[in-house]
C-alpha cells in the first residue's frame, strides 16, 4: 500500500514528466541565473527572464497554460498579455524617458547622426536573416536586436513574428548585458590610439525651455511621421517630460522607480517563461541568436565609422568612440565609451558626450521599429 502511494506520487509528479529537453532549458537557466548573480550581467533582466525560463520548463507546473472554457490559465499566461498587447514595452519606455537626460543630445544634435549610424547593424541583419530564407516579418523581428534596445524588440516582435519571441528577446537582452565584452574588441580594431586619446570640449548648457520643448516636438514629429511607432515614442517622451517640467517629481519619481521595477518583473519573468522546450529548442533558435550578434556587432561597426567621420570633419575634436555608444543600451554603451576612451588617456572623461549618441540610439531604434512594423506590419 505504501509502496502503492509513492509510485502513485512519483507519476503524478513533474518529475515523472521531465524530458531531456526540459533539462536542457533548465540548464540554461541555471547559467543565465549564473551570469545575473555572479557576473551581474544586466542583471535587473536577466535574473527573471532566466528565473520565467526555469519555471516555464518545470513540467505539470502549467505557469503558461491557456485559458479554456472550463478552466482558468496559468500566472504567468494572464501577466504575458501585458507583453503581447505591447503594455509593457510602452510602460518601460515611461520610465526610461523619465530617467534620461537629453541634455547631451541637445547640446550635440550631431549626435543623432551617431545614433543612426548604429542602426546600420538593423539593416545588415535585415537582409542577412532574408538571404538565409526568413520572411521579411521575421527578419524585421531579428534585425531590431541590432538596436540593442530590449523593450522596442520585444514590442516590434510581438506584432510581426510572436512565435520568434523567447529567441528574439532572449538574444537582445543576453547582447546588452555583454556590451563590455562584445564593443571593446570592435573598439580597438577600428579606431587608433591617437584617436582614442582625443579629449572632448565641454558641452554648452542647456536651458530649461529647450528641455521642455524637446519631447513635446519629437513626439508630434515622429508619431505624426510614423504613427505605428506612437506607444514607445509618447510614453518615451511623456516620461521625460515628467523629468524636465519640474512640477510632477512625484509621478516622475514613480516612473524611474516603482512603475518601472514592477514592469521589469512582469515583463522579464513572462519573456522567461515563453522558452520553453518545444519552443525555444529548434536550429532557427541558433540562427536568431548569430544573427542577433551579427546585428549588434554591425550597429557598433556603424555608429564607430561615423564617429570617424566626424572626428576627421572637426579635425580631431571629437572622439570616434563616442559613435559606439549609439546603440541605445542606456547608459552601459556609454559607459563601456568611458572606460576604452580612459584606458587611451587617464585624464578623458567621455561619459556625458557619449550619452549623447546613447539616447539618440533610443529614439532611433523605436524609429527604425516604425519603419519596419509601417512596411511588413499591413
Amino acid at each position: 500500500m505504501f509502496v502503492d502511494t509513492l509510485l502513485s506520487i512519483w507519476e503524478a509528479s513533474g518529475f515523472a514528466a521531465m524530458t531531456w529537453q526540459n533539462g536542457v532549458m533548465i540548464l540554461v537557466s541555471f547559467i543565465l541565473i549564473y551570469l545575473a548573480i555572479v557576473k551581474e550581467f544586466e542583471p535587473l533582466l536577466l535574473l527573471p527572464i532566466a528565473f520565467g525560463m526555469l519555471l516555464a520548463n518545470l513540467p505539470i507546473a502549467n505557469l503558461m497554460k491557456e485559458p479554456t472554457e472550463t478552466e482558468n490559465g496559468g500566472l504567468l499566461y494572464y501577466l504575458y498579455l501585458g507583453v503581447k498587447k505591447g503594455i509593457y514595452p510602452s510602460l518601460i519606455f515611461l520610465g526610461i524617458g523619465a530617467m534620461t537626460d537629453f541634455g547631451p543630445l541637445l547640446a550635440r544634435p550631431t549626435s543623432l547622426l551617431l545614433g543612426a549610424g548604429a542602426q546600420f547593424g538593423i539593416s545588415a541583419a535585415f537582409i542577412i536573416a532574408v538571404a538565409l530564407g526568413f520572411k521579411p516579418n521575421e527578419a524585421s523581428s531579428i534585425a531590431i536586436i541590432g538596436g540593442a534596445d530590449g523593450p522596442t524588440a520585444i514590442y516590434l516582435t510581438t506584432k510581426l513574428a510572436p512565435e520568434l519571441l523567447p529567441a528574439i528577446a532572449i538574444a537582445a537582452y543576453s547582447y546588452m548585458a555583454l556590451i563590455p565584452l562584445i564593443q571593446p574588441p570592435i573598439m580597438r580594431l577600428l579606431t587608433t590610439k591617437k584617436e582614442r586619446e582625443v579629449k572632448m570640449e565641454q558641452l554648452r548648457e542647456v536651458s530649461k525651455l529647450e528641455r521642455i520643448c524637446f519631447p513635446i516636438v519629437v513626439s508630434v514629429l515622429c508619431i505624426l511621421l510614423l504613427p505605428d511607432v506612437a506607444p514607445l515614442i509618447g510614453m518615451l517622451m511623456l516620461g521625460n517630460l515628467f523629468r524636465e517640467s519640474g512640477v510632477v517629481a512625484r509621478l516622475s519619481d514613480t516612473a524611474q522607480n516603482a512603475l518601472i521595477n514592477i514592469v521589469t518583473i512582469f515583463l522579464g519573468v513572462t519573456v522567461g517563461a515563453t522558452a520553453s522546450a518545444d519552443r525555444f529548442l529548434k536550429p532557427e533558435t541558433l540562427m536568431i541568436i548569430g544573427l542577433g550578434l551579427t546585428a549588434f556587432i554591425f550597429s557598433t561597426v556603424g555608429g564607430l565609422l561615423i564617429g570617424k567621420l566626424m572626428c576627421w570633419l572637426s579635425k580631431g575634436k571629437i572622439n570616434p568612440l563616442i559613435g559606439s555608444a549609439g546603440v541605445s543600451a542606456v547608459p552601459m554603451a556609454a559607459r563601456v565609451s568611458q572606460v576604452e576612451g580612459q584606458k587611451a588617456n587617464p585624464t578623458n572623461y567621455l561619459l556625458m558626450h557619449a550619452m549623447g549618441p546613447n539616447v539618440a540610439g533610443v529614439i532611433g531604434s523605436a524609429v527604425a521599429a516604425g519603419v519596419l512594423l509601417n512596411i511588413f506590419g499591413r
